[in-house]
Parts: structure tokens; sequence; C-alpha cells
């Protein structure tokens, strides 16, 4: 009799344990409720609540974060096809502050290399905090050239950070000839210089044919740039190459800076972009 009562017991908890899984399989936190049915997947989630999740992250939510909508004189310019080349934004010294300006006028042949990537430290009062530097150039190996540096707590931002600065620091750089004009340009124009630190950095005209007699980093300045024969040298602490690159980037820009006798010409300067198409910009301001 002992063991007909125990059985019916172990029987009886059985089949409630049995029901109680149904109830919850089917009840609101079950399959059907706050699990894949209710706050799962048709709840909050990817069903009738879940557009969250498809408007901020779908397709359409990429291509509206992607458009790009100026906010300066320039950048308005520039996406209306008002200024069809970068020479003429150097031509009137127009300041860039929107990196998609130079994406727009150069398109693709746009390169960037992160030249080195160092940690610096602060010290504070709960221990010392680490950042990352990352210095970056950007160029399209045809006489134009950029250097950026940012500092972040994580690389990949820091990367990020430095190809935009360098953007907006992009720079003209001006070739010559080294003896006769015969040929395209190969080399700088004339000899140039740049300091930064404790770094005196010389950049001096070659034959064609030489190449970049010059150290790494700085031949990588020089390629971006579409400089192929260059002489260099310079003295002070050239291990320091955060300093080495900038006073690299110095010297390169420094090349529109010598008036040469081929430019003694007189020029007639046309009208400023600003003042040429002043009536398409009260439009858009009014928009």
């Amino acid at each position: 009799k002992e063991a007909n009562v125990w059985t019916q017991l172990f029987d009886f908890s059985y089949h409630c344990n049995q029901m109680a899984d149904a109830e919850s399989a089917g009840s609101s936190r079950g399959f059907g409720g706050r699990g894949r049915g209710g706050r799962g997947r048709g709840g909050r989630g990817r069903g009738a609540r879940g557009g969250r999740g498809g408007a901020r992250g779908g397709r359409d939510g990429d291509k509206e974060a992607n458009v790009w909508t100026p906010v300066t004189k320039l950048g308005r310019l520039v996406k209306a096809g008002l200024i069809k080349s970068i020479e003429e934004v150097f031509l009137f010294s127009l300041p860039i502050k929107e990196q998609e300006i130079v994406d727009t006028l150069l398109g693709e042949k746009v390169k960037d290399e992160v030249m080195k990537i160092m940690p610096v430290q602060k010290q504070t009062r709960a221990g010392q905090r680490t950042r990352f530097k990352a210095f970056v150039i950007v160029g399209d190996e045809n006489g134009h050239l950029g250097l950026g540096v940012k500092c972040s707590k994580e690389v990949a931002t820091a990367i990020r950070g430095a190809i935009t600065v360098a953007k907006l620091s992009i720079v003209p750089v001006r070739r010559g000839h080294w003896g006769s004009k015969i040929g395209l340009p190969h080399t700088i124009p004339t000899k140039v210089s740049g300091k930064c630190g404790s770094i005196n950095f010389r950049l001096v005209p070659a034959p064609r044919g030489t190449g970049l007699v010059a150290a790494q980093c700085i031949s990588r300045l020089l390629v971006f740039a579409g400089i192929e024969d260059a002489y260099s040298s310079s003295r002070g602490s050239t291990a320091t190459m955060g300093n080495f690159i900038k006073a690299g980037f110095q010297a390169i820009g420094a090349t529109y800076g010598f008036l040469t006798p081929d430019l003694w010409k007189e020029f007639e300067l046309a009208e400023v972009p600003y003042d040429k198409f002043a009536e398409f910009l009260a439009q858009e301001k009014r928009r």
C-alpha cells in the first residue's frame, strides 16, 4: 500500500510539472509572450513594435546617413557643381571646413596612409590616463598633400579623426624640373626647408632618375605629393618621427612660397566664387 501511495504521488507531481511547463510555454512569458512573440521578435525586436530596429539600422537609414548636407558656402557650391576643381579653392585661399569637399573634388584619387601610432599618457590623481596619437597622410600623388594628427582613447577613432584633419589641411605642391625643362615636372622647383622641434629639414632638387634620397617616412610624403626625384638633409632628433614628418610636410608645402620668374606675369584674378554665385547662395539660405 505504501508503494502504491508513493507511485501515485510521483505521477501526480510529474503531471503537475508537465502542466506548468505547458502553461509557461503558452503564457505571456513564454514563446508567445515576452519571448519571440511578444517583446521578442514580434514586439520590441523585428515585429510589429520592432520598427525601431528597421528604422535605425536598415538600408534606408544608412543611405540617409551617408547623404552629405553641406553647412558652409564652399560646401554648397561644391555639391551644386559650381566649383569643379580644388585649384579654384586654393586660388582664392578659401578655407576648407568639410572633408567631403576634398572627397568630391579629388574623388577616388585620394589615398591615405597611417605613418605612426604612439601612446601618450597623462598623470592624474587616479593614475595614468593613456590615449593614442595617430599621424596620417593623404594625397593623390599629383600635387596635393595633407597631414593630420589626432589623439583619442581608441586607435580606430584616432585614425578616423586624423584622416579628417589631414583632408582639411590639404595643400598644393609645386613641382618643377632640374636643368632643362624636358618632359613632365619630376622634382621640386627650388630648395625648401622646414622646421619642427629640434629638427631642421631641407629638400634639394635632383636630376631625373635619381629617385628619393630621404628617410622612409619622408619618402612616403614625397610619393603622396607626386615628387619622383629629390635630395634631402636633416639635423636634430630625427628619431622623433612625429616632428620629423611635420618638418617634411612644412618643407613640401613651402614649394609655392617662392616666386620664380615664370610667375612674374600679370594674371587677371577672376571674381571670388562667393560673389560670383551670391544669388545661388542667397536662394540656398532661404530654403
